[in-house]
């Protein structure tokens, strides 16, 4: 027997039509990339977005079609989010910090119509034009009088095009698993995929976001959207934010400790999201010049694991909660997030931070296990790690056009190249890529731990663990270190410090300090560039 529930799909277009009705006058600020500050409020910007959305179909755009942009965060870019994903085309957000290369592959791999881009890109995009062979209509980000000097015919001004329409644009009545958006991953091996979603995955992921033992997200949040609209979609934030009524912050370009400390007081910011490199920034700001944020009650860290001393730093000098989250681009990308359960507050700090380390529970709608590399599903007993593998409605189940093959076992779940161990309170934790875990002996380090308390030394700015060849124990950690200016910090202090923190057989054979360490354009450690960098090392236990 069947239910007698009215059928309605789950739209993206709702979305802001319900922020515009309900939250009409909740503010979206923003930091243009023209300089000045910016306000608009989700009834403005639903408006706007309708006459988007008639000047991209007076451009051509047609359903189906890949929209693309190369722009940082501000409302223009959220315009074109709901613009270009309400009237049934992608929106193909593509990473301004990859190699050029890279943007032309995706661009052309995508199938991108109409490339819009902050005018800040005008050199980049000039350097691309050529290379992207389905682009018909470039369109500068701006209005007229802050028109990008170029040399390029035909570029298009934003403002004008939105000025020329009227505002009764009809948002039109999709199937919802119509496709709506389209990021690529960071392709640290190989080329970049690209994940298409769908409005009902986005939607689904939304009310996941929202929720109290999740981002817990309200009205009353007025949120610094820091992680770039070009991660994932913001990792979700843009579309999590209309559905509950919450402010929005976006803070274009500059993404420096005292900007980020400037939007944060100047509006009163609740919350924020971001990597941990933007944090350390504004850590640094704050320990500098004796400023507070006092406003903020909770801060997402996510992209890369949280050093137990940011979390720590936050919440016990700033009074800020840290959720811990994880997620990936083929997840929408939600996974998990680090809510503490009830009783936990109560732990003592030390036990609560083993904790708030992990990177969380499950989020519903997400169904996650463990295995081992014959594929059997191991203990949830926090101890035995193995492949990380998940399901779920806003989960990939397969890679735009094929790339990639079948990405899915018989039972529909998808490995997520992460090792992890499951707890018996449902935390999860991961304990390294499945590329990156060191072998020795047999038995396997996680580089991710030892990264993650070698930073917790107070004159370590940065730390990596690689793999390298030993003819005993086959691999053993290598830890590189970059100090913190002015640091003195030597090889056996290191060793000390580590010492009582790490297990015995996890001690790396040897401390290398470099000046830097290589990212990928998502700021995370490269490791396939270490490894080969330092493939013919000798340790010396070697």
């Amino acid at each position: 027997m069947l239910g007698l529930m009215q059928d309605r799909p789950l739209l993206i277009s709702q979305l802001i039509e319900f922020a515009a009705l309900y939250h009409g006058e909740r503010e979206i600020v923003t930091r243009s990339i023209e300089g000045p500050i910016h306000r608009t409020n989700w009834a403005e910007l639903h408006q706007r977005a309708k006459r988007l959305a008639k000047a991209l179909a007076r451009l051509g755009v047609r359903p189906g079609d890949r929209v693309a942009t190369l722009a940082m965060n501000t409302y223009r870019h959220l315009e074109i989010y709901y613009a270009v994903s309400g009237s049934g085309a992608v929106c193909h957000t593509i990473n301004p910090r990859l190699f050029p290369e890279q943007i032309s592959y995706i661009a052309n791999h995508a199938e991108d119509g109409v490339l819009l881009f902050d005018p800040h890109f005008m050199p980049l995009v000039e350097k691309l034009a050529p290379e992207l062979k389905t682009v018909r209509h470039w369109v500068a980000m701006t209005g007229r009088k802050t028109m990008p000097a170029t040399g390029m015919k035909n570029v298009l001004c934003y403002e004008e095009l939105v000025a020329a329409e009227k505002d009764d644009y009809a948002w039109p009545l999709l199937d919802e698993r119509t496709a709506s958006s389209l990021c690529y991953t960071s392709g640290t091996t190989g080329n970049p995929k690209g994940v298409l979603y769908h409005h009902r995955s986005t939607v689904l992921h939304s009310y996941g976001a929202c929720m109290p033992d999740t981002l817990n997200l309200s009205s009353g949040d007025a949120i610094l959207v820091v992680v770039p609209m070009f991660h994932a979609n913001a990792w979700g934030i843009p579309y999590a934010a209309p559905m509950c009524g919450a402010k929005l912050v976006l803070p274009g370009k500059d993404l420096d400790g005292p900007s980020v400390h400037d939007l944060l007081e100047r509006e009163h910011c609740t919350m924020s999201a971001g990597v941990p490199t933007v944090w350390l920034a504004l850590l640094n700001h704050l320990s500098e010049t004796g400023q507070r944020i006092d406003s903020v009650k909770k801060f997402v860290i996510g992209g890369s694991a949280a050093p137990r001393s940011m979390i720590e730093a936050f919440q016990e000098k700033y009074g800020a909660y840290v959720i811990h989250a994880w997620g990936m681009t083929e997840m929408s990308p939600l996974g998990t997030t680090g809510m503490l359960k009830p009783g936990m507050d109560a732990l003592p700090l030390e036990k609560r931070l083993d904790v708030q380390c992990k990177q969380g529970r499950a989020v519903y709608g997400v169904e996650m296990k463990i295995v081992d590399d014959e594929g059997k599903e191991l203990a949830r007993d926090g101890k035995a790690f193995g492949h990380l593998m998940v399901r779920g409605p806003w989960i990939t189940a397969g890679y735009f056009k094929g790339e990639g093959g079948e990405v899915l076992d018989a039972e529909g779940w998808f490995k997520t190249g992460d090792v992890a161990t499951l707890d018996p309170e449902g935390f999860m934790q991961i304990t390294d890529r499945a590329k990156d875990v060191i072998k020795s002996g047999g038995e396997w380090i996680s580089s991710i731990d030892l990264e993650n308390t070698a930073v917790g030394h107070p004159e370590v700015r940065e730390a990596a663990v690689i793999g390298v060849p030993h003819p005993k124990w086959d691999e053993r950690p290598l830890l590189l270190v970059v100090r913190k200016e002015g640091a003195k910090l030597d090889r056996a202090a290191m060793l000390r410090f580590l010492e009582g923190k790490i297990a015995k057989w996890w001690m790396p054979d040897d401390v290398v300090f470099v000046d830097e360490l290589p990212h990928t354009a998502t700021g995370k450690l490269l490791k396939t560039k270490l490894r080969d960098d330092f493939k013919t090392y000798k340790l010396p236990t070697g």
